[in-house]
Formats: structure tokens, sequence, C-alpha cells
């Protein structure tokens, strides 16, 4: 690009080339120089441009285009697309009013301190309500008032600290974790390659100078030494350099700032060596802990990929096409084009492609990525399908009723993501260690560089050299969230869902547990328990005319009833009085089953002695004007597995009370059953939540588990909350954690796992705090080498990664 016009002489618009109408004063400044532009829109590209540090678009600028399009750098119009309201409904989901919440890809993390970045300079933005990212799978969740920002301008400020974000896909994720492998393989060969020769002609050099080898032949071999380091400083090391500069240019000291300050030192310094013909050179450490410094990094990463397989696997349990059922016409079509209502072909070994019910077909489905339970469920005409699980044997014709962000896994996934995004108390205490460790230990190094500059000056700069490798914070801020990712990962797996980060910390500590009943102990659906025969009628004759009465009925009673007999008598003329029960016509007899009174009404004799415990189970009674024909007791049912999960959680030192809003008899009962010795029945909300917050008021940590809308505000109130999988949205969304499986048996496993991830997590900071104590003055009194710092610093990050991972085989 020629010389910039000056402002006086401008007649064109520096940005698009039309004549500036007279008057015109819109101005952008590029590299000092102030350029006239023609209208607000030139200006507001203009700016972008050099906001984004893009002003090269000027300058290789051949000639000025007409269309809109080639005036905007690619660069902007790629993360200005992503404004677009038709392309954002497949990734951006709305909230309340104008909040959005959407989940994002960041490209060039490389440690915790890209994160902490990455955090606080886009909270800073006008309209960011909240903004996390996983360190273990660098996804990002992003909140924000899409009236004040756009997330094309989110993006933009990702971009300007030197980072990518983009919408998350699947897909990509795992192409993006393929090419950073692949980088990081190619990084670690130039640098292993650069290692071996420059060691080789180091060995050549140290027996030379045993040996009075020529000057001028050493001369050479430093020269040799200084070309083969070359790439390994310019191509293998330059991520440490990016990674520092970006800290720097924020005003942080990241991980990296000592890395590749001991680096750039110690390769400064032999050029310097070299060209003068005097002093020491350090090539051969400078390869060699950049070698192991990238491949501590490259196995901290494949161990980190491992943290995050489970979140992955659920993202990636949804299919890409789907069979949709269209005039008769099979058309297999992109998931993304279903809709409500559409009817879609399921055949045997296919995945559910959406939440819906089931028109026709009997099958089993196979929910283990979901809840945990391998065993598979049987699907009939009018049962729930959840997107994302798998149809093993029958074709199923589903009707789809929610899709895309709407369904179950999604809402899961969100969940899991949130989880895992959001920093317990130890993460924070870690990261503000790890901000306070870099300069600390830059001090450290000059201060031990001065020792020894007065008393061994030739030892100075390769003792320094090793405290500023050795000392790195990786483990400190590594230490949280690889045991948090493993530990959610794992409970994922077994069916039950993390859905605050704070959950797994607090649930290691808990030594008080409340329990609902219906839903929670019982599966809150009735069944009938018992039949007294009260005439002459046959037990089997009394059955098919009971669940004949109730054919029709949606009562929770009136389903127990009909499910008492696969073959029922059909009646006539059937009609049903509200609360009281139904009537109907057989053979020309009139039948009643209902409430004792109602059921009197039509017999005109006295209710025989009752042949059942009234005070534990509901009655329903059966007659005709022949009189009384028999009494059905119903009751809910205790949940399998729910009294040895009682017993477990005993023996973990934790008590459990029982509280319901049920008959406080029938609660007794159920909680004798399962051997829970405090148990109340007739509980409001308000009195569950008066209890909750008297323990709380004598110091306890409480846990509570429910799963109906009135649980909710208990939930809410618990150090820790957990809802049961069928319940209500209310409670799942005040819910800490989710039974997703609602085998109470996870309950146990889950506490366990709690306590074990806080036991791993004090291990890594026991094993990092104790690292530093004796790497620092061991390389401080001149007993490390720089080499050996770099395998030090890497095997400290690396232990912590491994030892994270031993949750995933508990």
């Amino acid at each position: 690009m020629s010389k910039p016009e000056s402002l006086s002489l401008a007649a064109n618009c520096f940005h698009c080339g039309l004549p500036i109408p007279q008057g015109a004063r819109y101005l952008v400044e590029i590299e000092g120089h102030k350029h006239s532009l023609c209208c607000a829109g030139c200006q507001a590209v203009a700016q972008a441009i050099v906001a984004n540090q893009l002003t090269d678009f000027y300058k290789f600028r051949t000639d000025i285009s007409s269309r809109p399009e080639d005036l905007i750098p690619e660069q902007l119009r790629d993360l200005q697309v992503y404004d677009s309201l038709d392309l954002q409904r497949s990734f951006v989901r709305e909230t309340e009013g104008s909040v959005r919440e959407a989940s994002l890809i960041l490209e060039g993390i490389v440690c915790a301190a890209c994160v902490w970045l990455n955090e606080h300079h886009v909270k800073q933005l006008p309209g960011v309500l909240d903004f996390r990212i996983n360190y273990s799978t660098h996804r990002a969740s992003l909140r924000w008032d899409s009236q004040q920002l756009k997330l094309s301008q989110v993006l933009t400020a990702i971009t300007e600290i030197g980072y990518h974000a983009h919408p998350f896909d699947p897909g990509r994720l795992e192409s993006l974790q393929k090419k950073e492998k692949s980088a990081a393989l190619r990084r670690i060969a130039i640098a292993g390659l650069g290692m071996m020769q420059v060691m080789m002609v180091a060995a050549a050099m140290y027996i030379g100078a045993a040996s009075d080898m020529d000057l001028q032949m050493r001369h050479f071999l430093r020269w040799i030494s200084l070309v083969m380091t070359v790439p390994v400083v310019f191509y293998s090391a330059r991520i440490f350099f990016q990674s520092a500069w970006r800290d720097l240019r924020r005003g942080r000291f990241g991980m990296d700032v000592p890395v590749s300050i001991g680096i750039g030192i110690a390769f400064i310094a032999s050029v310097w060596a070299t060209l003068t013909g005097g002093g020491e050179v350090y090539f051969d450490s400078v390869t060699m802990f950049t070698f192991f410094l990238l491949t501590g990094r490259y196995l901290e990463m494949n161990a980190r990929h491992k943290a995050g397989q489970v979140a992955e696997a659920l993202v990636r349990l949804m299919p890409a096409t789907a069979t949709l059922l269209l005039e008769g016409q099979q058309t297999v079509v992109p998931v993304s084009q279903l809709r409500r209502g559409d009817r879609v072909l399921i055949k045997p070994g296919e995945v559910v492609p959406a939440d819906g019910l089931v028109l026709d077909g009997m099958s089993s489905t196979n929910e283990a990525l979901l809840t945990g339970e391998s065993l598979p469920c049987r699907k009939a005409a009018g049962d729930q399908l959840v997107g994302g699980t798998v149809n093993i044997e029958s074709p199923l014709i589903l009707q789809v009723s929610q899709v895309g962000d709407h369904t179950v896994l999604a809402a899961i996934i969100r969940l899991l993501e949130r989880a895992q995004a959001e920093k317990p108390e130890l993460a924070r205490l870690a990261e503000q260690v790890s901000s306070r460790f870099v300069p600390l230990i830059l001090l450290t190094a000059t201060a031990v560089f001065l020792y020894w500059y007065q008393h061994e000056p030739s030892q100075a700069f390769w003792i320094a050299l090793s405290v500023l490798v050795i000392t790195c914070p990786c483990a400190f801020s590594l230490a949280t969230p690889t045991a948090l990712t493993a530990a959610t990962g794992l409970l994922t797996s077994k069916g039950v869902l993390t859905t605050r980060g704070h959950a797994l910390e607090t649930l290691a500590r808990i030594d008080e547990l409340i329990l609902d009943k219906t839903g929670t102990l019982t599966y809150g659906q009735l069944a009938v328990v018992d039949l007294k025969c009260l005439g002459e009628m046959q037990e089997q004759a009394c059955k098919q005319l009971a669940a004949g009465l109730e054919q029709a009925s949606e009562h929770p009673v009136g389903k127990a009833i009909a499910a008492l007999s696969p073959q029922p008598y059909y009646l006539a003329q059937l009609s049903s009085e509200s609360g009281r029960g139904v009537q109907g016509y057989w053979q020309g007899i009139c039948y009643r089953l209902g409430t004792a009174s109602f059921v009197a009404e039509l017999t005109q004799t006295a209710l025989p002695a009752s042949k059942g415990n009234e005070t534990l189970y509901s009655q329903v009674y059966l007659g005709s004007t022949h009189g009384w024909l028999a009494q059905l007791s119903l009751a809910d049912q205790l949940r399998a597995g729910a009294k040895p999960a009682i017993q477990e959680l005993t023996s973990l030192g934790i008590k459990i009370s029982l509280l319901s809003g049920d008959q406080p008899a029938v609660v007794q009962a159920i909680a004798e059953q399962v051997g829970i010795t405090k148990a109340w029945g007739g509980q409001l909300p308000a009195d569950k939540l008066a209890y909750l917050q008297a323990l709380q008021a004598e110091g306890k940590v409480v846990a509570m588990v429910g799963d109906g809308v009135n649980d909710a505000p208990v939930l809410a109130g618990a150090a820790v909350s957990i809802a049961m999988g069928s319940g209500s949205q209310l409670a799942q969304a005040s819910a800490d954690m989710v039974l997703l499986s609602e085998n109470l048996q996870q309950l146990p496993f889950a506490i366990k796992t709690s306590r074990r991830m806080q036991t791993i997590i004090k291990q890594n900071f026991a094993w990092t705090i104790a690292y530093n104590l004796l790497a620092i003055p061991l390389a401080a009194t001149g007993w490390v080498a720089p080499w050996m710092a770099a395998i030090g610093m890497s095997a400290s990050s690396l232990i912590v990664v491994l030892n994270s991972l031993r949750l995933k085989q508990f």
C-alpha cells in the first residue's frame, strides 16, 4: 500500500474508495495516521479491523472491490456470521428475556493460566453474565445479554488475546484433538531429533576439552550446535514463548513465563558465546529440557483427553441422520431437520434420534450411557423414548416431541458442562497460589543467580536456569480440575449426574442425609398389594371386573387396578364420580368400584369387617346390587435396593432421616422396612425446610434427596441436594446432582467417590508442595542440571494427572 494520504487531500474513502460526501468527518487512525472515511459503516468496519490487528488487510490489498463482502477481512466475516439467528438456533439456548447461553470450544489453551486469562478477559465485557472454561475439555460455557453484546464481539475479544473460539461441535472437537496431538508430536519429533544431534556434538566437545581439542574445531562444533538448536527453539519451543507473551501482555505471570525465560536466556547466552568465541554454551541443555517439557505436556494432554471422555461420549450419542416417515415413504434426513410431530422409524441397532412417544412396535432399549443401568428397558406403544438410547430388538415408530437443545440428553450435557466448568473452593485456592507463585520464583531465581555470580560465576547461570524450570506451578492448577473431571465422568457413567461444581466437594463432608419417601424410597406408583374376596365370586373374576371398570381411567389408582388383568371384562355404560369411584354394567348387573360409602349405596348392606390394615394401605371396594365382592389394598412399592443402600449409608457414618407428607403410620412402616430410625409423616414443605435448617444450625452438613415439586425448597436449602431422575424439572433444576439411574445404591457409591476425590486432591497438593520444597533447594544448591529440572517439572504435573485418573478405576 502506498504512503497514506493526508487528511486534507483525501477525496475518496480510505476503506471502500467511494467519494467522500461534503462535510463527512468519519475517521480512523492506523499506525499514527488518520484516514478519511465516507460513512459510519466504513468507520465501524475499519475500527474493527484495527482492533483485531488486521491492518495488513489494507497493506496487501491491490484493488478495491465493489462487493461489500470483499471490503471485510475473512477473519472478521467468519466471526460475524455467528450473529445470524438461524445459525444460532443450532447451538445457542434462550433462557429468560434476552439472556442467551452457548457452548464454545477454545483453541490455544495450553495450561491453567490460559483458562484464567480468557475467563477474566471475557468477563470484563459489558453484557457477559458468566464465562467458565473446563481445562480438561477446553470447552467453555458462555451466558450473555444479547441486547448489550453480540456473540461475534465475544469471539473477537477472545481472538484479541491470541486464542480462537467457535461454537461447540463434537466432530470438530475430535478433529481439534487430533490436530492438537499431531502438532504436539511434530514439536516433540523436532526437539528429539535436535536433542540427539546436539548431545552427540556436546559429547565430542566434552571429550575434546579433556584432550586439548583444537580451538577452531571447538568453535566449529559450537556453530554446528547452534544450527541444530535453532529449529528446536523457534519451532518446538515456540508454544512456550507464545503462551508467555500472551500472559505478559495482559499483566499476568503464567506458567510458561519462567520456562520461556529459561529457554530464551540459555539460548541467547549460548549464541553470544558462539559469536564471541568465549564463555559457555548451553545448547544441549536447551534442546534437552525443551524435549522433556514437550513430552511431559503431551502425556498430560492425553490424560486430560481421557478424563473428559464420558462427557464427549454423551455428546456423540445422537446420530447424524434419521429415517423420516412421510406419506408412507421412508426418507433419510439430518437429525437437525426433525421437528415436533414428525414420525420416525427406528430400526434395530439404531440410536433414537430425538425424544418422543412410541406410536407402534415393541422392543427394548439400551440406556446404559444415560442411566448407568446395563439391563435393557422394555418399550411399547405409549412409552417414552429418550434420544441417544439404542433400539435393540424390533423396529419402533417414534413420534418426535423434543429435538435439539430441548432433549433430555442436551439437558444432561448442559448440566455436566456447568458442573465441570464451575470451580470448587480448592480450585480457586490453587489458582490464587499459582498466580503468586511465578513472581516469587522469578525473584528466587534472580537471588540465586546473584549469589552464585558472587561466589562461583561459572555456575551461576545454569543453576538459576534450573531454579526457573524446576518450579513451574502447573501441578497446583491441575490438582483439582483433573480430579473433578475424572470423578464427574465416573459418576455420570454410573447414572449420577453432577450439575454443580461444589457438589462433590460438599458431598464428601456430609454427616446427615434427609430422604423423601414417595418417588425416592418408593417408586411413587401405586400397585394392588392385596385382594380379599368378600362374597362368593372368585378372585380372578373380581380382578377382571375391577380391571374392566378402570380401563379408561387416567387416575394413578385406576391405572394400578387396570393392570390387575390382561383380559378384563367389557362393561357397558361406564360412568364415574370424582373422588368416589366408577360404575358400569356387565351381563345386565350394575357394579361399582370405589370408596366404601360409594359401594354401600349400591349394595344396600353394611361393609363386612375389614380384612386389611387400613392404616398402611389405601382401600378400594368392589360391589354389585347382589352385595360386596372384594376389598383391594393399594400401596406404593419400595424401590429395589433401598434397604442395602440405607445400610451402606449408615456404615459410612451418615445419619438418615425420612420426611414425607404421607400418613405417619405409612411412613413409619416404610422406615422400619429399610432400617431408618428417624421418620416423620405428615410433613409439609415448610416443615421439611425447618427440620433441615435446625440441623444446619447445629453445624451439620446436610444432604437432601427428593423428587417432587414440593421438595424444591428443601433441595435448594440443603448443602448438597440430589434429585431423582424421574422427578419434576423444578426439583432437578434446584438440585446439585441428579440420580438418573434411580438406583439408590448409587448414593453410597457417589459419597465414597466424592471422599476419594477429596483424598486424591489432597494427595495432589501434598505432592506438589513436597516436590517444590525439595526441588527448589536442590536446584538452588546446584545439584540439579537444567535437563533434570525439565524432567522434574514435567513429571510433577504428570504425576498429579495420573493420580487423578485413578478415580476412573474406582
